[in-house]
C-alpha cells in the first residue's frame, strides 16, 4: 500500500448531501471512507451505493454489530453492496466473532473492536472492568485481539497506545485500525476521544491504517490537511523501513 492507502477518512455527517460533497473533496486524498452509525442510520443501506459510485477508494462499513449470534449473522447476510465493503466492525464477543467470520466473504473483513478510545481506566472501572484490566487498557485489548484471532478475523480496532502491543504478539495474522487520531498541529481540542495518538506515532508503532476525521473534516484546508496526515505517515513508514 502506499501512505495514501492507509488514511481512513469518516463520514461522520447526517446526510447523504454532506457525504457526498467530502468524497467529491477528498477521493484523491484518502484511500478509504468510512460509512458509520449517523449517516448509516440517517441515509440507510443505500448510501453504501451512492458512495461506493462515487469512489474507487475502499468502503468501511463501521457498524460496531453487537447481538446475539444469530442476529449478527443475519445483519452480515444483508450487507449493501458486500462487493464494495472492504471492513465491517463487529464488537469482540466469542459466539458472535465465529458467527460473523462463518457468514461473510471476501473481499470483507472482518475488524474486531477491542476498547474504544473514547473509554479510559475511570470508565472502564464504571463498567465493571476489574481493577487490573482497567488499569491497564492494553492488557484488556490484547485479550479481546486474541479472541478476534482465535475467530479468524481479519484485523482489530484499537488505539495508538496498543498497537505496539498488538502486533509483537499477533504480527501480520491481524491488521490494526487505529482511530483516536489527533495530529499535534490540529487543534481539535478536548473531545470525546480519551487514548489519542498523533499519525506518526501510530504509524510508527505498527497500525496499518489510522481513521482521521475531524482534523481534516475541520480544518481551513481539507486537503492540505490530509495531504499533511500522508505525509506523517510517509515519514513513520520511512522510518520504520530503516529500523
Amino acid at each position: 500500500m502506499i501512505a495514501k492507502d492507509r488514511l481512513i477518512f469518516p463520514l461522520d455527517v447526517p446526510d447523504v448531501g454532506e457525504a457526498v460533497s467530502l468524497v467529491a473533496l477528498l477521493r484523491d486524498h484518502v484511500g478509504v471512507f468510512k460509512i458509520g452509525l449517523e449517516l448509516f442510520v440517517a441515509a440507510g443501506p443505500p448510501v453504501v451505493e451512492r458512495i461506493a459510485g462515487l469512489t474507487s477508494a475502499a468502503i468501511f462499513l463501521d457498524l460496531k454489530l453487537h447481538d446475539i449470534p444469530e442476529t449478527v449473522r443475519r445483519a452480515v447476510r444483508a450487507l449493501p453492496r458486500p462487493d464494495r465493503v472492504t471492513f465491517l466492525t463487529v464488537h469482540c464477543d466469542p459466539g458472535l466473532l465465529a458467527a460473523v467470520m462463518e457468514e461473510v466473504s471476501p473481499p470483507t473483513k472482518i475488524l474486531a473492536v477491542t476498547v474504544l478510545t473514547s473509554l479510559d481506566s475511570t470508565q472502564l472501572l464504571a463498567l465493571g472492568i476489574g481493577p487490573e484490566l482497567a488499569a491497564e487498557p492494553v492488557k484488556l485489548v490484547l485479550r479481546r485481539a486474541a479472541l478476534a484471532a482465535e475467530a479468524g478475523c481479519h484485523g482489530v480496532v484499537c488505539s495508538g497506545r496498543e498497537v505496539g502491543a498488538v502486533k509483537r504478539q499477533f504480527g501480520d495474522k491481524l491488521l490494526t485500525v487505529v482511530p483516536g487520531i489527533r495530529p499535534a498541529w490540529s487543534g481539535s481540542g478536548q473531545d470525546d476521544q480519551r487514548r489519542v495518538t498523533t499519525p506518526y506515532e501510530a504509524v510508527r508503532e505498527g497500525a496499518d491504517y489510522i481513521v482521521v476525521g475531524r482534523p481534516i473534516r475541520d480544518a481551513a484546508e481539507p486537503r492540505k490537511a490530509a495531504a499533511g496526515i500522508v505525509g506523517e505517515i510517509e515519514r513513520a513508514l520511512e522510518e520504520k523501513q530503516r529500523a
